[in-house]
């Protein structure tokens, strides 16, 4: 039965996913049909083809490799200098413009290529569906399109999430800390909850005599009113001496000890691992929950915006120490990326645990699909080829300088030309590509766990 829900578990999280990147694609699509562009193929996946099947002018399919999807608009890329240009008849009759390849260099030929390729499906009368001739804010509108689909789906399952369940919080008890529990010895947090072995050191909060029911009135002479005043303490004395004054069954007592550095999270809403004081000890405290509706679930997600631009920022060095991790050169640290094998391991052991409650899976799985749809969001609108924000930021650039051109009465400077952009494209489509697989291979080899049963 473990086993079944472990499967049912990762199905509904992968199908979820597909759904989303057809969604994402759709999001092209049906404003690239609506400006008139021409789409000749909406796949989901990449490499062989499983299914297709043509409708009009667009091949709508299914290709084995089920990590993205792709819309091909015809005209993506301009022909570049006229005289590179030119216009053939085919053995039909049909006539077609050729864009001959060009051998002056290597980035020059790659430039060269992807034109040619670009115009061998473009017909004489696709001239005017051309995704490069539309309008500026036309050629946002579709490129948007994908991400803010995403985008979308994350606010509206948060939303339903937010106004029903609500967002549940463990909040210490007000007042001066009552100590919950005493931690007898430390534990990396890597290793999430486990049991104490002889080699682990003894915590300081047990070496100073702390036990559970104390309440904690000083730290290194400083009076403590509140737990978030008493964890600033902590995480601020790093490895040095600690006075601890606390009082039990109303006697005032007095423990000596020194914290030890370890690498926790940030803050509760921020995973990241930093070096801080640690004394081993948690408050009393109890569950809090907030419900909203659409204006609550913008500001939570403007706050989950601002900590995906920062992993973001710091993708590529937590990707490598993955790849140590691989390696076994350090271990994985809790806080890393995962791709959406390791979405599917973690969707999978939260389905198959037997201490998650039906209501709490739900809302997890709910959780977790809604964050990769956002993730997905946000990071197809970073603007660099060949992801969609790189196509805003081209089409954004041709709007402005040509309403600048106006305003200036000087001549229509023209398309902009992507194609210039593709050797950009390449090497960023190529870091994404080793970034992905090292996260697979990780996901496979040293998989996250939430250390649930």
């Amino acid at each position: 039965m473990t086993a079944l829900l472990y499967l049912l578990g990762v199905v509904l999280f992968v199908g979820a996913i597909l759904v989303s990147i057809g969604l994402h694609e759709l999001g092209h699509m049906i404003p690239a049909k609506k400006f008139g562009g021409k789409v000749t193929q909406y796949f989901i996946g990449f490499g062989p083809t499983v299914w297709s099947r043509q409708v009009g002018e667009t091949e709508y399919g299914v290709k084995a490799i089920p990590l993205g999807g792709y819309v091909k608009i015809v005209g993506m890329l301009p022909p570049g200098a006229e005289q590179l240009g030119e216009t053939v008849v085919d053995a039909d009759g049909n006539t077609a413009t050729m864009v001959r390849k060009s051998n002056t260099g290597m980035f020059t030929q790659l430039i060269s290529d992807a034109r040619a390729a670009e115009w061998e499906l473009v017909q004489h009368e696709d001239e005017d569906r051309l995704f490069y001739k539309m309008a500026s804010w036309k050629k946002i509108v579709v490129m948007a399109g994908g991400p803010s689909v995403n985008i979308l789906i994350a606010f509206l399952l948060f939303l339903g999430i937010y106004a029903t369940y609500g967002q549940r919080t463990i909040e210490p008890d007000a007042g001066a800390p009552v100590i919950d529990s005493v931690s007898v010895c430390v534990i990396p947090y890597e290793e999430g909850a486990r049991e104490c072995e002889p080699s682990d050191p003894r915590s300081p909060a047990y070496e100073a005599g702390l036990r559970p029911g104390d309440t904690v009135t000083s730290f290194n002479g400083v009076s403590v009113t509140g737990w978030d005043q008493l964890r600033t303490l902590i995480r601020d004395n790093a490895g040095g001496e600690a006075v601890i004054g606390y009082e039990r069954d109303g006697e005032q007592l007095s423990g000596t000890t020194s914290t030890t550095v370890q690498a926790r999270p940030t803050s509760e809403t921020d995973v990241t691992l930093t070096q801080v004081g640690f004394l081993g000890v948690t408050p009393t405290s109890h569950l809090e929950v907030v419900r909203g509706g659409p204006i609550f679930t913008l500001q939570q997600m403007g706050e989950m915006a601002k900590d995906t631009v920062t992993a973001l920022v710091t993708l590529p060095v937590k990707v490598f120490d993955v790849a140590k991790a691989i390696v076994g050169l350090e271990e994985r640290a809790a806080d890393s990326p995962i791709s959406i094998v390791g979405g599917g391991r973690i969707a999978g052991e939260v389905t198959s645990a037997e201490s998650f409650p039906l209501m709490e899976k739900s809302v997890f799985l709910l959780s977790l699909i809604a964050g990769f749809n956002f993730f997905i969001g946000v990071f197809n609108f970073v603007p660099l080829l060949p992801l969609d924000g790189g196509h805003i930021a081209s089409a954004a650039w041709e709007w402005i300088r040509r309403g600048w051109a106006r305003l200036r009465r000087r001549p229509d400077p023209g398309y902009v030309d992507a194609a210039k952009l593709l050797p950009v494209a390449y090497v960023v489509a190529s870091a994404l590509l080793v970034m992905g697989v090292v996260l697979i291979v990780a996901d496979l080899v040293v998989p996250m766990s939430l250390g649930i049963q």
